[in-house]
Protein backbone atom coordinates (compact mmCIF):
# COMPACT_ATOMS: atom_id res chain seq x y z
CA UNK A 1 0.00 0.00 0.00
CA UNK A 2 1.69 3.38 -0.83
CA UNK A 3 2.22 6.04 1.79
CA UNK A 4 1.70 9.84 1.62
CA UNK A 5 3.28 12.67 4.03
CA UNK A 6 0.74 15.77 3.96
CA UNK A 7 1.99 18.62 5.43
CA UNK A 8 -0.41 21.41 6.86
CA UNK A 9 -2.88 18.53 6.67
CA UNK A 10 -5.41 19.23 10.02
CA UNK A 11 -7.39 21.79 7.24
CA UNK A 12 -8.09 22.89 3.93
CA UNK A 13 -6.19 21.55 1.23
CA UNK A 14 -4.26 19.18 3.36
CA UNK A 15 -7.03 17.22 4.56
CA UNK A 16 -8.96 17.22 1.34
CA UNK A 17 -5.85 15.58 -0.07
CA UNK A 18 -5.63 12.81 3.04
CA UNK A 19 -9.51 12.02 3.07
CA UNK A 20 -8.77 11.55 -1.45
CA UNK A 21 -5.81 9.60 -0.75
CA UNK A 22 -7.24 7.37 1.66
CA UNK A 23 -10.54 7.06 -0.28
CA UNK A 24 -8.02 5.29 -2.56
CA UNK A 25 -6.33 3.29 0.05
CA UNK A 26 -3.41 4.81 0.09
CA UNK A 27 -1.66 5.35 4.40
CA UNK A 28 -1.20 8.66 5.69
CA UNK A 29 1.55 10.70 7.61
CA UNK A 30 -0.08 13.75 8.88
CA UNK A 31 2.12 16.84 9.83
CA UNK A 32 0.70 19.92 11.24
CA UNK A 33 1.11 22.21 14.32
CA UNK A 34 -2.28 21.21 16.19
CA UNK A 35 -2.39 17.40 17.35
CA UNK A 36 -6.35 17.42 17.95
CA UNK A 37 -6.79 18.21 14.66
CA UNK A 38 -4.94 16.09 13.19
CA UNK A 39 -6.16 12.94 15.60
CA UNK A 40 -9.67 13.91 14.79
CA UNK A 41 -8.94 13.38 11.49
CA UNK A 42 -6.81 10.13 11.19
CA UNK A 43 -9.59 8.32 13.67
CA UNK A 44 -12.00 9.22 10.67
CA UNK A 45 -10.01 7.93 7.91
CA UNK A 46 -8.90 5.00 9.73
CA UNK A 47 -12.30 4.19 10.61
CA UNK A 48 -14.24 4.91 6.63
CA UNK A 49 -11.10 3.57 4.75
CA UNK A 50 -9.00 0.78 7.25
CA UNK A 51 -6.01 2.53 6.43
CA UNK A 52 -2.83 3.61 8.80
CA UNK A 53 -2.63 7.22 9.69
CA UNK A 54 0.04 8.15 11.50
CA UNK A 55 0.15 11.98 13.47
CA UNK A 56 3.29 14.31 13.36
CA UNK A 57 3.36 17.18 15.33
CA UNK A 58 5.27 19.74 13.26
CA UNK A 59 6.07 23.96 13.48
CA UNK A 60 7.63 24.19 9.78
CA UNK A 61 9.23 27.41 10.49
CA UNK A 62 11.44 26.06 13.17
CA UNK A 63 14.43 23.73 11.98
CA UNK A 64 14.36 21.49 14.39
CA UNK A 65 10.69 20.48 13.59
CA UNK A 66 11.53 20.17 9.73
CA UNK A 67 14.04 17.78 10.43
CA UNK A 68 11.75 15.89 12.35
CA UNK A 69 9.62 15.52 8.89
CA UNK A 70 12.67 15.21 6.76
CA UNK A 71 14.14 12.13 8.88
CA UNK A 72 10.81 10.15 8.07
CA UNK A 73 11.34 10.99 4.42
CA UNK A 74 14.50 9.39 4.99
CA UNK A 75 13.33 6.31 6.58
CA UNK A 76 14.34 4.00 4.04
CA UNK A 77 12.92 0.93 5.92
CA UNK A 78 9.17 2.52 5.88
CA UNK A 79 9.38 4.96 2.60
CA UNK A 80 6.93 7.51 1.55
CA UNK A 81 6.00 7.10 -1.70
CA UNK A 82 3.82 10.48 -2.02
CA UNK A 83 5.67 13.84 -0.40
CA UNK A 84 2.21 16.73 -0.67
CA UNK A 85 4.07 20.24 0.35
CA UNK A 86 0.56 21.98 1.44
CA UNK A 87 1.86 23.89 4.87
CA UNK A 88 1.58 27.82 4.37
CA UNK A 89 -0.43 30.87 6.13
CA UNK A 90 -1.07 33.96 3.99
CA UNK A 91 0.35 37.60 5.17
CA UNK A 92 -1.25 41.33 4.55
CA UNK A 93 0.23 42.32 0.98
CA UNK A 94 1.73 45.68 2.32
CA UNK A 95 5.34 44.29 3.03
CA UNK A 96 7.02 47.42 4.47
CA UNK A 97 4.33 47.42 7.29
CA UNK A 98 4.62 43.65 7.84
CA UNK A 99 6.72 42.43 11.15
CA UNK A 100 9.70 41.40 9.65
CA UNK A 101 10.20 38.45 11.65
CA UNK A 102 6.70 37.43 10.15
CA UNK A 103 7.79 37.67 6.36
CA UNK A 104 11.05 35.42 7.53
CA UNK A 105 8.84 32.89 9.06
CA UNK A 106 6.19 33.49 5.94
CA UNK A 107 9.70 32.43 3.67
CA UNK A 108 10.72 29.62 5.71
CA UNK A 109 7.43 28.14 5.51
CA UNK A 110 6.91 28.38 1.96
CA UNK A 111 10.27 27.73 0.45
CA UNK A 112 12.83 26.64 3.13
CA UNK A 113 10.39 23.89 4.38
CA UNK A 114 9.22 22.36 1.04
CA UNK A 115 13.02 22.49 -0.29
CA UNK A 116 14.61 20.63 2.65
CA UNK A 117 11.60 17.68 2.24
CA UNK A 118 11.64 17.86 -1.14
CA UNK A 119 15.73 17.02 -0.62
CA UNK A 120 14.78 14.56 2.22
CA UNK A 121 12.41 13.03 0.22
CA UNK A 122 14.28 12.55 -3.57
CA UNK A 123 17.08 10.76 -1.32
CA UNK A 124 15.03 7.69 -0.92
CA UNK A 125 12.70 8.01 -4.07
CA UNK A 126 15.61 8.27 -6.22
CA UNK A 127 15.59 4.94 -8.24
CA UNK A 128 12.57 3.15 -6.27
CA UNK A 129 9.90 6.06 -7.68
CA UNK A 130 7.79 8.47 -6.02
CA UNK A 131 6.03 11.92 -6.69
CA UNK A 132 5.38 14.93 -5.03
CA UNK A 133 3.19 17.65 -5.04
CA UNK A 134 3.85 20.86 -4.34
CA UNK A 135 1.14 23.29 -3.59
CA UNK A 136 1.74 26.54 -5.23
CA UNK A 137 -1.11 28.87 -6.49
CA UNK A 138 -1.85 30.72 -8.98
CA UNK A 139 -0.52 33.80 -7.49
CA UNK A 140 2.92 32.45 -8.60
CA UNK A 141 2.70 33.55 -11.76
CA UNK A 142 1.78 37.61 -10.39
CA UNK A 143 3.87 40.17 -9.28
CA UNK A 144 2.86 40.96 -6.19
CA UNK A 145 4.27 40.90 -2.25
CA UNK A 146 6.19 38.09 -0.64
CA UNK A 147 3.42 35.19 -1.06
CA UNK A 148 3.25 35.16 -4.79
CA UNK A 149 7.47 35.91 -4.96
CA UNK A 150 7.59 31.86 -2.62
CA UNK A 151 4.81 30.69 -5.10
CA UNK A 152 6.75 31.43 -8.13
CA UNK A 153 10.18 30.07 -6.83
CA UNK A 154 8.14 26.74 -6.20
CA UNK A 155 6.72 26.54 -9.88
CA UNK A 156 10.08 26.85 -11.36
CA UNK A 157 12.09 24.22 -8.85
CA UNK A 158 8.88 22.09 -9.41
CA UNK A 159 9.48 22.36 -12.97
CA UNK A 160 12.88 21.98 -12.94
CA UNK A 161 13.29 19.07 -10.65
CA UNK A 162 10.30 17.74 -12.61
CA UNK A 163 12.47 17.19 -15.69
CA UNK A 164 15.46 16.53 -13.61
CA UNK A 165 14.17 13.56 -11.49
CA UNK A 166 12.44 11.92 -14.23
CA UNK A 167 15.24 9.41 -15.54
CA UNK A 168 15.02 8.29 -11.49
CA UNK A 169 11.39 7.34 -11.83
CA UNK A 170 10.11 10.65 -9.61
CA UNK A 171 7.61 12.92 -10.37
CA UNK A 172 7.29 17.10 -9.13
CA UNK A 173 3.94 19.01 -9.59
CA UNK A 174 3.54 22.45 -8.16
CA UNK A 175 -0.64 22.38 -8.00
CA UNK A 176 -1.61 25.82 -8.46
CA UNK A 177 -5.21 26.69 -7.17
CA UNK A 178 -6.96 30.10 -7.80
CA UNK A 179 -9.27 31.27 -4.56
CA UNK A 180 -10.46 28.25 -3.06
CA UNK A 181 -13.34 27.56 -0.41
CA UNK A 182 -10.99 26.43 2.68
CA UNK A 183 -10.46 27.97 6.14
CA UNK A 184 -7.00 29.35 4.86
CA UNK A 185 -8.92 33.57 4.29
CA UNK A 186 -10.42 32.77 7.91
CA UNK A 187 -6.78 32.31 9.52
CA UNK A 188 -6.17 35.66 7.87
CA UNK A 189 -8.89 37.42 9.86
CA UNK A 190 -10.88 38.25 6.19
CA UNK A 191 -14.44 37.87 6.76
CA UNK A 192 -16.51 35.59 3.81
CA UNK A 193 -17.07 38.16 0.60
CA UNK A 194 -13.84 40.51 2.36
CA UNK A 195 -11.83 39.80 -0.91
CA UNK A 196 -14.21 40.99 -3.23
CA UNK A 197 -14.19 38.31 -5.33
CA UNK A 198 -17.22 37.00 -7.23
CA UNK A 199 -19.05 33.61 -7.36
CA UNK A 200 -17.69 32.58 -10.24
CA UNK A 201 -13.72 33.17 -9.15
CA UNK A 202 -13.88 30.33 -6.23
CA UNK A 203 -13.24 26.89 -6.30
CA UNK A 204 -14.10 24.01 -4.47
CA UNK A 205 -11.55 22.33 -2.79
CA UNK A 206 -12.46 18.94 -3.81
CA UNK A 207 -12.27 19.79 -7.31
CA UNK A 208 -8.75 21.08 -7.00
CA UNK A 209 -7.33 17.95 -4.91
CA UNK A 210 -8.69 16.18 -7.70
CA UNK A 211 -7.20 17.55 -10.56
CA UNK A 212 -3.96 18.21 -8.74
CA UNK A 213 -3.70 14.31 -8.40
CA UNK A 214 -4.43 13.66 -11.15
CA UNK A 215 -1.74 15.75 -13.13
CA UNK A 216 0.44 14.54 -10.81
CA UNK A 217 -0.44 10.85 -11.90
CA UNK A 218 0.26 12.71 -15.87
CA UNK A 219 3.63 13.58 -15.14
CA UNK A 220 3.00 17.11 -15.05
CA UNK A 221 5.15 19.90 -13.98
CA UNK A 222 2.18 22.21 -13.50
CA UNK A 223 -1.21 22.22 -12.87
CA UNK A 224 -3.85 24.74 -12.77
CA UNK A 225 -7.20 23.22 -11.70
CA UNK A 226 -10.44 25.05 -13.37
CA UNK A 227 -10.53 26.23 -17.26
CA UNK A 228 -10.88 29.83 -15.74
CA UNK A 229 -7.75 29.95 -13.84
CA UNK A 230 -5.84 28.45 -16.89
CA UNK A 231 -7.41 30.96 -18.78
CA UNK A 232 -6.19 33.79 -16.26
CA UNK A 233 -2.07 32.45 -16.06
CA UNK A 234 -2.38 32.45 -20.08
CA UNK A 235 -3.05 36.11 -19.63
CA UNK A 236 -0.28 37.31 -17.53
CA UNK A 237 1.59 36.36 -19.85
CA UNK A 238 0.79 38.88 -22.29
CA UNK A 239 -0.83 41.78 -20.40
CA UNK A 240 1.69 44.46 -18.51
CA UNK A 241 2.73 43.70 -14.95
CA UNK A 242 1.56 46.65 -13.78
CA UNK A 243 -1.98 45.70 -14.53
CA UNK A 244 -1.93 41.96 -12.82
CA UNK A 245 -0.44 43.40 -9.90
CA UNK A 246 -3.33 46.28 -9.28
CA UNK A 247 -5.82 43.37 -9.94
CA UNK A 248 -3.72 41.28 -7.23
CA UNK A 249 -4.22 43.71 -5.02
CA UNK A 250 -7.86 42.24 -4.58
CA UNK A 251 -7.24 39.20 -2.82
CA UNK A 252 -5.27 36.36 -1.82
CA UNK A 253 -5.12 32.81 -3.55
Amino acid sequence: MPTALITGASAGLGAEFARQLAARGADLVLVARGVDALESLAAELREAHGISADVMSADLSAESDVELVAARLRDAADPIDLLVNNAGFGLPLQFADNDIDEEVRHLRVHVEAPMRLMHAALRTMRGRGGRIINVASVAGFISRSTYSACKSWLIGFSRWANAEYARDAVTVTAVCPGFTHTTFHERMGLAPGEEGIPGIGWLDAEDVVREGLRDAARGKAVSIPSLRYKTVVALTGILPRSLTAGVARRGRV
